[in-house]
């Protein structure tokens, strides 16, 4: 698996960079919890995000996966585009062909 745990002692900023990933909000949580990686979820639809995930690649890239501006609760099922925000277009484009390569795995 291409995805390492984030610890909060390695958090980091991030932007977005015109980089998304397709996916689940319950497959990203499986993966959170299957390698111990930080996430938040606020499933409420009355701010910015409702889910938020710290990854990092087994290259050091450390990036954020998340919704944005849905305004409404998500299906756990629901298929969205989640925005991947790291240092730069280069880390972010890296980082979804890893969370895509993570996500196959499960």
């Amino acid at each position: 698996m291409n995805l390492q745990v984030t610890f909060a002692s390695t958090f980091q900023s991030s932007s977005f960079h015109n980089t998304i990933v397709t996916t689940t909000p319950s497959k990203l949580i499986a993966l959170a919890e299957h390698i111990g990686a930080d996430y938040d979820v606020h499933n409420y639809g009355d701010d910015k995000t409702n889910f938020d995930f710290d990854f990092q690649t087994t290259d050091g890239i450390y990036f954020t996966v998340y919704d944005w501006k849905e305004y409404r609760s998500l299906s756990p099922d629901e298929y969205i585009d989640f925005h991947i925000g790291g240092n730069s277009k280069s880390d972010t484009d890296t980082s979804a062909l890893a969370l895509i390569d993570a996500l196959s795995q499960l």
